[in-house]
């Protein structure tokens, strides 16, 4: 088999997916099903010729580490109080680095957190590039003063990423624009979803590009593109549900009754309500 330029052949193996040879070569799952068009990923056969795209170079981290570019006065005490781990952890993951002479830029190695113990009411969340507590106050529907409340020790003017912060209220999943978080039901698949959505099975996989699609579970939070479009009939009005709807709640808002929404909505699970769900509220 000729496999394109920018690609090489890779024999497949009992066991793997596209998901797993992804991150196995360091591409993405859309990347590989665009170099073989003719493939199915639910139909793999030992011993079948897999064109894999050359992705990008791997981290020079070790796994159960993130890398971090030295600031100006860091030492590795000051960093391991940052990041919630120790020194010794710190230079078994650098054994390469002289401790008493690192300079700015230098990328350092850092070993994941345990678990941050957060309060009750909150849940932890790690820090990404451009994060601040103004932009995730806004993200997770809450304020800076109630995510300083809940890290009394945290510096909000230097977040680093990698860093672990608990964020009040109930976990959500930061979906992109133009996406809404769904929780996925047993049988649930993207082309199920796809069809349910009127989306495209690869619009969702870039929704998620950490979500494996051949291992699905129940519970499991992912993002969907665009929103459903719900056809409401004479008299009422569509409607997306927001994180702690219930169908009382709406009932008081919108100024009508529980039974008039189940009414209008008659496939409608009242006890399942989901963020991004489309239901139609009577006028």
């Amino acid at each position: 088999m000729s496999c394109p330029p920018g690609t090489f052949p890779h024999n497949y193996q009992q066991g793997e997916t596209f998901f797993t040879l992804a991150q196995q070569f360091h591409t993405t799952v859309a990347a590989i099903q665009a170099a073989n068009p003719s493939l199915d990923p639910y139909n793999l056969q030992p011993g079948m010729v897999i064109c894999i795209p050359i992705g990008m170079p791997p981290s020079p981290c070790p796994p159960g580490t993130f890398p971090h570019n030295y600031q100006q006065g860091e030492t590795f005490f000051l960093l391991a109080q940052q990041f919630h781990t120790t020194v010794a952890a710190i230079q078994a993951a650098n054994p390469s680095l002289d401790p008493y002479n690192l300079q700015p830029g230098m990328v350092i190695c850092i070993p994941q957190a345990a678990p941050v113990p957060c309060p009750p009411g909150t849940f932890a969340y790690t820090i990404q590039q451009g994060d601040t507590f103004f932009l995730l106050a806004q993200r997770f529907h809450t304020t800076v003063a109630a995510i300083m409340a809940a890290n009394p020790g945290v510096d909000p003017y230097n977040l680093q990423p990698g860093q672990v912060i608990c964020i009040p209220g109930a976990p959500q999943v930061p979906c992109p624009p133009g996406t809404f978080p769904y929780t996925i039901q047993q049988g649930d698949t993207f082309f199920l979803l796809a069809q349910r959505f009127h989306t495209t099975v690869a619009a969702i996989m870039a929704a998620n590009p950490g979500v494996d699609p051949y291992n699905l579970q129940p519970g499991q939070v992912i993002c969907i593109p665009g929103a459903p479009q719900v056809p409401c009939p004479p008299g009422t009005f569509s409607y997306t549900i927001q994180q702690g709807d219930t169908l009382f709640k709406l009932a008081r808002r919108f100024n009508t009754t529980v039974a008039a929404i189940i009414a209008a909505n008659p496939g409608i699970d009242p006890y399942n309500l989901q963020p991004g769900q489309v239901i139609c509220i009577p006028s």
